[in-house]
């Protein structure tokens, strides 16, 4: 049979289970699914997607990315010719025990990422793409099927330039330009020479197609993986609702599916039953074993005896556990000699990438490098990765496990300002599902607990603090996720006082100048705000007549929260001194004391309870 024409039926095929899966759901995308079949068709059954279907997780396999994640009938539709899953399974499309969900996500077994919001599929793509040209040395390519309203997105143009600068030529992007968004067209409709024009500038290489016709699909396939030096972008005119007349190029219905008497018609205009035992396979990708670095011992880098910033003993930590963890990859969004990760790309300069003021890509590529088995550390300013909020939590869909390091922290970073001062994000990444947060004190507690993270297997986030602060704990001392360490206690403690990173020395000082005036607190370092020592924290609420909190972030979803949450209802009160004016310029000890977390405002509430109590 000519290619060309079992291409044709495989099409028609698709869009039968496209439009068969869609109305029996009563929800999805029909029409942004049907205006990609040619293209995916092409792709997959074009001999040009080497893909072992048994084996979805094979280190060589050509990787696809629906960025469009809402075109996921298409996608299942696809595996469902290639006979991975059944059509019974396919008209299980959004059932609350299907795999096959309403957009993307890792539970079924062919999606290389959760996708679905709009403009992360190329970001993933790249970091898929780096790990193959860079890291593990293999011939796999990445492709990525992306939306014309998707384009609009500024993480799509990070992702594009940060391509471009790493000449990632294994990396094709096809975006379906159909013409129509959500509520209307596009930015720039269908005029494909726009995307063009603007990619060629980016650095692209650029194939302009017509998305229906199969041979100028098979064709953009054969050229965009021919051996070249940049990443290639095919701009694809397509048809929105393309197969079924009444529904070709109309708008209003996006996310809408057909009524039964439509369906009818539409699959009658199809015509597609007679296909339905085609079997169309792939071709086998080559067999390579990934690069593995030589092995390279690494001279321990010390921490100073006497005093170091949380964010340099973060840098010195990394070069130190690369060799216990040699998949360990850095990312830094251009501030590395303030994160201190220039350290680690000082020692290995081919394991740390650049991702530039582009926090968004960041987060997305490293998702895509940490799907191909890396642990990506990436590090920013902690204010800055609030830009990267949405990658963040998508995250959590792909089942990752991603280390981000926020620098820079809180009030007491001083005269910069608030525009630089993270001090909301513990409640960003708290938010989410099973992720750590990590908030060390000292150079030695940074150390051992970015080990504690890089064996831990999930997102962790660890908080690190601009001014440098004393030693306090020794080199043998044990950190685990989950634990706390109490720093002063006794029976005859009247308070509590629980601090992390910045405010654990503030509650020192304020725990020595009490103690000479006779009232004896406990403090506690809590290190792990999620998950957090609740049995640590439920013995001193019972042990002492309050617990007061000190945190340098906004009260709102810190660390007193999460105390809060821990011990609500069970004993003695809780107080929150945290930062609660709009700060601004100073010094630090300045701006600690103005914010009320300072040593002498510990000391003032600590007074101020007992005079009540």
């Amino acid at each position: 049979m000519d290619k060309i024409k079992e291409l044709e039926k495989i099409c028609r095929l698709i869009r039968h289970y496209i439009i068969s899966c869609t109305t029996k759901a009563g929800s999805g995308h029909p029409t942004s699914s049907l205006s990609a079949v040619e293209l995916a068709v092409g792709l997959l059954f074009g001999n040009n997607f080497h893909y072992r279907i048994a084996d979805p997780s094979f280190c060589n396999n050509d990787r696809l990315l629906f960025s469009k994640g809402h075109a996921s009938p298409l996608l299942y539709a696809l595996w469902t010719v290639a006979g991975s899953i059944s059509e019974n399974e396919l008209m299980g499309l959004r059932e609350f025990e299907s795999s096959l969900e309403g957009h993307p996500t890792k539970r079924f077994r062919h999606a290389e990422a959760a996708t679905g919001s709009l403009g992360q599929g190329l970001s993933i793509g790249v970091g898929m793409a780096l790990n193959a040209k860079y890291l593990d040395m293999l011939p796999y390519k990445t492709f990525v099927l992306l939306g014309d309203s998707e384009m609009s997105e500024g993480s799509v143009w990070e992702a594009v330039q940060v391509a471009a600068h790493y000449k990632l030529n294994n990396l094709v992007g096809i975006i379906d330009v159909n013409g129509l968004g959500q509520s209307g067209l596009t930015m720039y409709g269908q005029q494909t020479q726009k995307y063009a024009d603007i990619l060629t500038a980016f650095g692209w290489d650029i194939i302009q197609i017509d998305g229906h016709d199969l041979r100028e699909v098979t064709s953009a396939i054969d050229t965009a993986t021919d051996s070249r030096e940049r990443p290639v972008m095919i701009v694809a005119k397509t048809i929105k609702g393309k197969g079924v007349s009444f529904l070709e190029n109309q708008p209003g219905w996006h996310g809408k599916t057909l009524s039964l008497r439509k369906m009818k018609s539409a699959l009658k205009e199809i015509g597609s039953e007679q296909e339905k035992e085609l079997r169309p396979v792939f071709n086998e990708p080559e067999d390579h074993q990934p690069y593995q670095q030589p092995g390279r011992a690494t001279c321990g880098l010390s921490i100073p005896k006497n005093k170091i910033s949380t964010r340099k003993a973060y840098g010195i930590g990394l070069v130190n556990i690369f060799s216990k963890f040699p998949n360990i990859v850095a990312l830094d969004g251009e501030v590395s000699n303030s994160t201190y990760s220039e350290i680690f790309k000082n020692h290995h300069p081919n394991r740390y990438y650049e991702m530039f003021i582009a926090e968004q890509n960041m987060a997305g590529t490293a998702l895509g490098l940490c799907l191909r088995g890396k642990i990506p550390f990436v590090s920013s300013f902690a204010a800055f990765l609030s830009r990267a909020y949405d990658q963040i939590r998508m995250s959590q869909y792909s089942d990752t496990n991603i280390k981000f390091i926020g620098s820079h922290s809180g009030v007491s970073i001083g005269q910069d300002g608030p525009s630089q001062m993270g001090l909301e994000d513990i409640a960003m990444f708290r938010a989410h599902l099973n992720m750590v947060v990590l908030y060390p004190s000292d150079g030695i507690s940074t150390v051992k607990l970015m080990e504690a993270a890089a064996g831990h297997k999930g997102n962790v986030y660890m908080r690190t603090t601009r001014m440098e602060t004393p030693i306090i704990y020794d080199r043998s001392e044990v950190f685990k996720i989950g634990s706390s360490k109490t720093l002063k206690s006794s029976p005859d403690d009247l308070f509590t006082v629980c601090c992390a990173g910045i405010t654990v020395h503030q509650a020192l000082k304020a725990y020595y100048s009490l103690k000479n005036e006779g009232i004896l607190i406990r403090v506690i370092d809590m290190y792990s705000i999620k998950p957090i020592d609740t049995e640590t924290l439920l013995r001193a609420q019972a042990e002492t007549k309050a617990i007061v909190t000190v945190e340098d972030h906004f009260a709102e979803g810190g660390l007193g929260e999460a105390v809060c949450s821990a011990v609500s209802g069970k004993g003695s009160p809780v107080h929150i001194l945290a930062v609660k004016k709009m700060p601004k310029s100073g010094r630090p000890e300045q701006l600690l004391d103005y914010e009320g977390i300072s040593s002498t405002k510990i000391i003032d509430k600590i007074r101020g309870i007992g005079e009540q109590t």
